[in-house]
């Protein structure tokens, strides 16, 4: 098992597990038939079933790609410097609010709207 950000190469791809309180997270590099790499960032949390009362562990995972690697760091950086410094970013009031989005059969206009859409998207994945 790996330890606290203990970095393991695997089949030549990089991954990366760590441990953060009660859940997991882990970053593994991975590449398409074309050898195009990208990272999926899988959390994990321990969870027991109610009924059985055995442990199992629910997980979610974001795939991320190449393309989108300077956004997403981007708008991480920013999210993590409002939290610790309460500041906007310089762009932050420069970025057009989003054109309606349809999730599914949702569509959907204001960011909870969206975030609600998205919600009710992947429940429907559920079923």
């Amino acid at each position: 098992m790996m330890e606290d950000h203990e970095m393991k190469e695997k089949d030549g791809m990089f991954s990366k597990a760590v441990k953060a309180g009660k859940r997991t997270y882990f970053f593994d590099v991975k590449a398409t038939k074309n050898d195009e790499k990208y990272i999926t960032i899988t959390e994990s949390k321990r969870r027991v079933d109610d009924q059985t009362g055995q442990f199992f562990y629910e997980k979610h995972k974001i795939f991320l790609y190449k393309e989108d690697f300077e956004k997403v760091t981007k708008g991480l950086n920013d999210a993590i410097n409002y939290i610790s410094t309460g500041e906007y970013p310089a762009d932050y009031y420069d970025e057009p609010e989003p054109s309606p989005r349809r999730y599914g059969n949702v569509e959907a206009e204001s960011h909870s709207e969206i975030d609600s859409a998205i919600d009710k998207w992947f429940d429907s994945l559920d079923k």
